[in-house]
C-alpha cells in the first residue's frame, strides 16, 4: 500500500513540477528574448520618460508594446509583478519529487553497491550536500571573478570545470539514473538560489531606494542581470539531465559521466545560439550559427560514439546455450514457456515484485500476472536493462537472453 501512495505522490508532484518549470523557464526565455529585441524608441515622449528600449509585437489577435526604462520611471507604480514564485515553486516541487522518488527509497534508487556500498543515511547526506556545495562554490566564483575584465568568460570556464567534476563524482558514487538527476538538481538549485539570494533582493533594494528618493547603486542591476543570464544558459543542460532518466542507454553507458557532460555542453551551446540570434536580427552581432552547428555536431558525435553493436545472433546463441546445458528447459516444439522464465523471476524479481513487496504495483509470481506484464518484463530486463534496479539481484546476460527468447517465442504462460 505504501508503494501505491508513493506512486500517486510521485505522479502529482511531477505534474506540478513540470507546470511550474514551464512557467519559470518560459518567463526566463521571454525576458532574454525581450532584452535582445528592444530598440530605441522613436517617440520623443517615450525618450523624455526615460524609456531606453521598446518592442512592438502581435500575439493572440492583439498588439503589445513592452517598454524598458533605462533606469526607472519617474514614479514607481504601487503594483509591480515580481517573477519569483515560478522559481521557488519549481525548486520546492522538484526537491519534493526527488525526495519521494530517490531519497525515500535510497537503498533501491540512489545506491549502487557496485560503486559505493554505503548506508542509506550516508548516501542521502552526500546527495543533499551536492546541492549545497555546488551553490556555495558557484556563488563564490561569481563573487570573486564576476566583476573582473572578461569575468563572464572566466566564470563560465570555472563553473564548467566544477560541473564536470561533480558529474564525475556523482556517476562514480551513485546509481546512474540518480546521478544524472542529482547533477540536474544541483544546477537547478543554483538557479533558484540566484533568484532567492541575488535577483529578488537586489530588485527590492532598487525599488526601495527609488521610492524613498535615494540614489540607486547600479551594482544591484548588474548582479541580477548576470545571474539571470547564467540561469538561461543552465536551462537546457538541466532539462537534459532531468529527461535522461527515461532513457537508460545514457546513464548505463560505461562512460556515463562523459555522456552527461557532453550533452549538457551541447545544450548550453544551442541556448547560446538562440540568445545571440535575437540580437543578430537587429544587426547587433554576427550570425551565431557556429554555436548551433557545434552543439548539433556534439550531439551527433555522441550518437555515433554510443551506438551499440548488433547482438541478435549472440543473444539467441546465449539462450540456446542455456537450454543446452540444462539450465532452463524448453517447452514443446523448442519454444520457451512460463516454466522457463519462472525460475529467473523467482531468483531475480520476486524480491521486489512478489507476494511480500510489489514495487510500482507490479507482481510477477503467477502466470496470469506475468502475462499481464510480459511486455514490461521484456522491455525493462532485456531492451533497456534497467531492471533489476542497479542489478541488485545479479541477473546474468544468459538469463536476460532466456527472457528475450521466451518473449519472442510468444511469451506463453500456459
Amino acid at each position: 500500500m505504501e508503494s501505491y501512495y508513493l506512486d500517486w505522490a510521485n505522479l502529482l508532484l511531477r505534474w506540478v513540477h513540470v507546470i511550474t518549470a514551464i512557467a519559470w523557464i518560459g518567463s526566463s526565455f521571454y525576458f532574454v528574448f525581450l532584452d535582445s529585441s528592444l530598440v530605441k524608441p522613436e517617440s520623443e515622449d517615450l525618450q523624455k520618460k526615460g524609456v531606453g528600449g521598446e518592442l512592438w509585437a502581435v500575439h493572440g489577435g492583439g498588439f503589445y508594446n513592452p517598454q524598458k526604462y533605462a533606469v526607472a520611471p519617474e514614479k514607481v507604480p504601487d503594483h509591480l509583478h515580481w517573477f519569483y514564485w515560478e522559481s521557488y515553486s519549481t525548486w520546492l516541487t522538484g526537491f519534493s519529487l526527488f525526495t519521494v522518488s530517490y531519497l525515500w527509497s535510497a537503498s533501491t534508487y540512489l545506491i549502487d553497491k557496485s560503486l559505493m556500498n554505503w548506508s542509506s543515511g550516508a548516501a542521502i547526506g552526500v546527495a543533499v550536500s551536492f546541492l549545497v556545495v555546488f551553490w556555495m562554490i558557484y556563488d563564490l566564483i561569481c563573487q570573486i571573478f564576476g566583476r573582473r575584465k572578461n569575468g563572464d568568460a572566466i566564470v563560465g570556464a570555472l563553473v564548467f570545470l566544477v560541473v564536470c567534476g561533480a558529474s564525475w563524482l556523482a556517476c562514480h558514487w551513485f546509481a546512474g539514473r540518480a546521478a544524472f538527476l542529482l547533477v540536474g538538481a544541483m544546477i537547478a538549485t543554483a538557479m533558484s538560489a540566484n533568484v532567492f539570494f541575488w535577483i529578488i533582493p537586489g530588485q527590492r533594494t532598487v525599488v526601495k531606494d527609488l521610492r524613498e528618493g535615494r540614489p540607486v547603486d547600479p551594482i544591484h542591476g548588474q548582479r541580477a542581470k548576470q545571474r539571470s543570464v547564467h540561469n538561461t544558459y543552465f536551462t537546457l543542460p538541466v532539462l537534459f539531465a532531468m529527461l535522461s532518466n527515461h532513457y537508460s542507454f545514457t546513464y548505463t553507458n560505461q562512460y556515463n559521466w562523459v555522456v552527461l557532460i557532453v550533452m549538457m555542453l551541447a545544450g548550453a551551446l544551442i541556448r547560446q545560439f538562440f540568445v545571440m540570434r535575437h540580437g543578430f536580427k537587429l544587426g547587433r552581432n554576427g550570425h551565431p550559427w557556429p554555436y548551433a552547428a557545434v552543439g548539433v555536431a556534439v550531439i551527433v558525435g555522441a550518437i555515433v560514439w554510443m551506438k551499440p553493436a548488433p547482438q541478435p545472433a549472440a543473444t539467441i546463441g546465449m539462450a540456446t546455450n542455456s537450454v543446452a546445458t540444462g539450465a532452463y528447459p524448453t517447452g514443446s516444439g523448442g519454444q520457451f514457456g512460463y516454466q522457463d522464465v519462472q525460475k529467473i523471476l523467482e531468483q531475480r524479481c520476486y524480491l521486489c515484485h512478489g507476494a511480500q513487496v510489489q514495487m510500482k504495483n507490479v507482481r510477477l509470481d503467477s502466470p496470469a500476472l506475468v502475462k499481464q506484464h510480459a511486455l514490461s518484463v521484456y522491455q525493462q530486463s532485456v531492451v533497456t536493462k534497467i531492471m533489476p534496479m542497479n542489478n541488485a539481484t545479479q541477473i546474468t546476460d544468459a538469463e536476460r537472453a532466456v527472457i528475450a527468447k521466451w518473449f519472442n517465442d510468444g511469451a506463453k504462460t500456459e
